[in-house]
């Protein structure tokens, strides 16, 4: 055994994140139910499949808890090219959102493409497919369309489409009482949920310990 996989043996499953992979089994099967009475029920069937990832062009939005699976699964299961991948994509990205900030007056998005010739999407997208699927986020895991994923846009992307997207709102609130739970574990730990959402590749650098200058 390598010293690399000696380490990730010694990482052990701490008790907020055997939570929360419960918690998001529980969620998955909820989601699954829905979609299948959608489709028996009304004809409906949800579009997404791998390869179509304008959703993850979006301002993806978690909290501490599944910050702290998602760092967990990362350092237990990537490997050192994985994660110095994962890193400099989320650098670029960090480099992205602070010239976005600082613009002025905006640039032309209309390409789809911002600073620094960089299409800016979540850090673990990699070859069209999430690195980390079985961690992604709540947002990620009830987030279903049936529209053609071709309606689909990063939020970066302002292009007009001739229809919207068409999402599967029920599918959240067939979930939403998981979410709650998810809710009260952050608030019963003596944090401020709201306050305690950011950015994906925020709450990622902080897990990893990776630091990024405004400026870069």
């Amino acid at each position: 055994m390598s010293s690399r996989q000696k380490y990730k043996a010694l990482i052990p499953v701490t008790p907020q994140e055997q939570l929360i992979q419960e918690l998001y089994g529980r969620i998955d099967a909820a989601a699954d139910r829905e979609l299948g009475r959608l489709r028996r029920e009304a004809g409906v069937v949800s579009s997404c499949k791998r390869g179509c990832c304008s959703c993850c062009g979006q301002h993806i939005q978690t909290n501490p808890a599944e910050a702290h699976a998602l760092g967990q699964y990362i350092k237990r299961t990537f490997s050192v090219q994985q994660i110095g991948g994962l890193q400099r994509r989320t650098r670029q990205w960090f480099a992205w959102d602070s010239g976005r900030r600082k613009e002025d007056p905006p640039a032309d998005r209309s390409s789809g493409l911002e600073l620094f010739g960089y299409e800016p999407c979540c850090p673990l997208l990699v070859d069209r497919a999430c690195s980390a699927y079985p961690v992604r986020p709540v947002i990620c895991r009830t987030h279903y369309v049936s529209s053609d994923p071709a309606a689909c846009r990063p939020s970066h992307d302002h292009r007009p489409v001739e229809h919207a997207p068409v999402a599967l709102t029920s599918i959240l609130d067939a979930t939403q009482p998981l979410s709650q739970l998810l809710r009260a574990e952050i608030e019963g730990a003596g944090l401020d949920f709201c306050r305690s959402i950011m950015l994906l590749p925020h709450w990622l650098a902080v897990e990893m310990g990776w630091e990024f200058a405004e400026d870069e």
